[in-house]
C-alpha cells in the first residue's frame, strides 16, 4: 500500500511497507508543466537526486504487541539490554506514525464541523434578524389594519414562512447524523492513545541502564501525544455537543503536563520556552528513530568505467593527432609559421573532439543502467540487509511504458511535460534482519523546492459581482499542477499503479490528492 501526502510547505512524502518479498521495484514519473522550462541544463540529473531525494528506511512489524512483548522480555532478564531498547523504539516509534497518519483526517473533520457550526449560528442569526424585522412589520400593519382584518395577513404570512423552517430543520437532521460519527471517532481515537500509552507504562523497569532510555521515549510520546490532543481539541466546536469530548481531551493533556512534572523529565527553564522545548523533543524524536532506522551507504557506479572511457577518447584522439602531425611533417619538411599553426589547429581540434567524443561513450555505455547503488546495514550489528540499485534521469513521454502513458493521459495528454524518472530495485535478506521483523517501512521524500524556484512570484486579481452590485477584487495566487505516477511491483505479484494531483504555488504544496489506483488491493478507477 503506497502512501502520498504533504510533509511540509514544499516537501511530498512517499512511504509504503515492503511485504515478506525479497525484491521490490518502485518507479516514480514526475509530471511537471512545459511553462516552468525546466530542463536538464537547469537541473542536472545529479544534482537533483542529491538534493531532492532521501530514503528512509525503518525496521516494522504488523503484530503491533510484538515490540511491547519483546521489551517486557527484556526488562525481566531474558533478552540483551539492546534488544530492549530496539523493540521500545520500534513500539514508540509504529505509534508515532499511526498517530501521525490518523490526526490529518479527523482535523479535517473537525474542521469541516467547526464550519457547520458557524453556518447554523449564522443562520439562526439571520433568522432571528428576519423574524424581529417581521414582528416590527407586523405590529405595524396591526396599527394600520386592525379594521381590515389582521388574523388573515398573520396566517398568510406564517404560510409563506414554513418551507424554510423545514429546510433549516432538514439541514440540522443531517448535521446531528454526521455528529455522532465523527464523535465516535474522536472518541475511540483518544481511548487508543491513551490505552497504548497505560501499556507502555505498566512494567517500567528498574534497571538503570534500560530506565534511562525508557524515560527518553516516556517522555517524548507524552508531549507527542498531548500536541496531537492539543491540536484536535483546537479545532473543535464550542457547541454544547462537543462539550464533554473537550473536557476529556483537557482532562488527558493536563494529566500528561502533570505527569511530566512529577518524574521531572524536563527542567523548569525548558518547560517554560516553547522553543527549547520543541527542539529538545525533536532531538528525542531522533534518538528514538536512531535504533529502527536501517544505516545506509550510498556508492556511485561507473568511476572504473567513466576513467576507462576517459582513456579511450584520450587515445583515439591523439592517435589522429598523431597522424596529422606525421602528415604535416612530411608535406612541411622545414618548421615554418605555417606548420606551427597547423599544428595549433590540430590540437584545438583534439580539444574539440576529446570531449565530445568521450561524452558520447559515456552516454551510450550507461543507458538504461543503474547509477547508484545503495546498502542498508542493521543498525545494532552493521550487517548488510539488503541492497538496493537507483536510476534517475529526464524521459520523454513517448518513451514511456504503455501503461504510464494510459495512466496519465486519462483526463488528458500533456506533451509538453518534463518527466523526471526515478526507479528503484532492492533486493532485500530477511533472514539476516531482527527475530520478528521482516517487513520494512520505507519512506521516500521529495524535495520540490528547486522546481517551485521556477514557478511565477506575481499574484492575479480576480473580481466577483456581489449583491447588489458590488464588486468585490480578489488576490489569488498563481498555482500549477504537477502530476506524480507510482509503480510498485513486489516479487511476482502484478504491478501497482497510481496516480496523484500535487497542486502547489511557488511558496506551498497546496494539495495532494490521488485520483487512480489500479492493481492488488485496487479497483481500477
Amino acid at each position: 500500500m503506497i502512501k502520498v501526502e504533504r510533509q511540509d510547505s514544499l516537501h511530498v512524502k512517499v512511504s509504503r511497507v515492503l511485504q515478506e518479498e525479497t525484491s521490490h521495484r518502485l518507479d516514480l514519473y514526475l509530471f511537471v508543466p512545459g511553462e516552468l522550462g525546466l530542463t536538464g541544463q537547469v537541473i542536472a540529473e545529479e544534482d537533483f537526486y542529491h538534493s531532492a531525494i532521501y530514503v528512509k528506511r525503518t525496521y516494522f512489524s504488523d503484530r503491533y504487541r510484538l515490540p511491547l512483548v519483546l521489551s517486557r522480555l527484556a526488562e525481566r532478564g531474558k533478552l540483551d539490554a539492546e534488544h530492549y531498547r530496539l523493540s521500545l523504539s520500534l513500539y514508540a516509534y509504529q505509534y508515532v506514525v499511526a498517530m501521525e497518519g490518523a490526526i490529518p483526517p479527523l482535523l479535517d473533520d473537525v474542521r469541516r464541523a467547526r464550519k457547520a457550526e458557524k453556518a447554523e449560528k449564522a443562520e439562526k442569526a439571520e433568522k432571528a434578524e428576519k423574524a424581529g424585522k417581521a414582528e416590527k412589520a407586523e405590529k405595524a400593519e396591526k396599527a394600520e389594519k386592525a379594521e381590515k382584518g389582521e388574523q388573515d395577513a398573520a396566517s398568510a404570512r406564517a404560510v409563506g414562512g414554513q418551507p424554510s423552517e423545514v429546510r433549516g430543520s432538514s439541514r440540522s437532521t443531517a448535521e446531528r447524523e454526521q455528529a455522532p460519527s465523527l464523535e465516535q471517532r474522536l472518541t475511540e481515537h483518544v481511548d487508543l492513545a491513551v490505552n497504548i500509552l497505560r501499556r507502555l507504562r505498566r512494567q517500567e523497569p528498574s534497571e538503570e541502564s534500560l530506565h534511562r532510555y525508557f524515560a527518553t521515549i516516556d517522555n517524548y510520546l507524552s508531549w507527542f501525544t498531548e500536541q496531537r490532543l492539543l491540536a484536535l481539541l483546537a479545532g473543535l466546536p464550542r457547541g454544547s455537543r462537543y462539550r464533554p469530548l473537550r473536557t476529556r481531551l483537557v482532562a488527558i493533556c493536563r494529566a500528561e503536563d502533570d505527569y511530566r512534572r512529577e518524574r521531572d523529565y524536563n527542567s523548569d527553564r525548558v518547560t517554560r520556552d516553547s522553543t527549547r522545548m520543541s527542539n529538545k523533543m525533536r532531538l528525542l524524536r531522533r534518538l528514538i528513530e536512531h535504533p529502527v532506522t536501517l544505516k545506509q551507504k550510498t556508492q556511485e557506479l561507473g568511476n572504473a568505467e567513466q576513467k576507462a572511457v576517459k582513456a579511450l577518447a584520450t587515445a583515439v584522439v591523439m592517435i589522429f593527432v598523431s597522424l596529422g602531425l606525421l602528415e604535416i611533417r612530411t608535406v612541411l619538411a622545414d618548421i615554418t609559421t605555417l606548420f606551427v599553426l597547423a599544428m595549433a589547429g590540430i590540437y584545438a581540434l583534439r580539444e574539440v573532439f576529446k570531449d565530445d567524443l568521450r561524452n558520447t561513450l559515456w552516454r551510450l555505455l550507461r543507458r538504461g543502467r543503474p547509477k547508484w547503488r545503495r546498502q542498508y546495514l542493521d543498525p545494532t550489528h552493521s550487517q548488510v540487509v539488503g541492497r538496493q540499485l537507483e536510476w534517475f534521469d529526464y524521459k520523454r513521454f513517448s518513451k514511456l511504458d504503455e501503461e504510464v502513458q494510459r495512466v496519465r493521459k486519462r483526463s488528458v495528454a500533456q506533451r509538453e511535460e518534463v518527466v523526471l524518472h526515478y526507479r528503484s530495485s532492492s533486493r532485500m535478506s530477511p533472514t539476516r534482519f531482527l527475530s520478528g521483523y521482516e517487513h520494512t517501512r520505507e519512506t521516500l521524500t521529495v524535495d520540490l523546492s528547486s522546481i517551485a524556484r521556477l514557478m511565477d512570484k506575481a499574484n492575479r486579481r480576480v473580481y466577483r459581482l456581489e449583491e447588489g452590485d458590488q464588486v468585490i477584487r480578489e488576490e489569488v495566487e498563481k498555482r500549477h499542477l504537477l502530476n506524480l505516477v507510482i509503480r510498485e511491483t513486489q516479487g511476482n505479484a502484478p504491478p501497482t499503479l497510481q496516480r496523484w494531483k500535487v497542486v502547489m504555488s511557488r511558496s506551498r504544496i497546496v494539495d495532494v490528492e490521488r485520483v487512480h489506483a489500479e492493481g492488488p488491493g485496487h479497483e481500477q478507477d
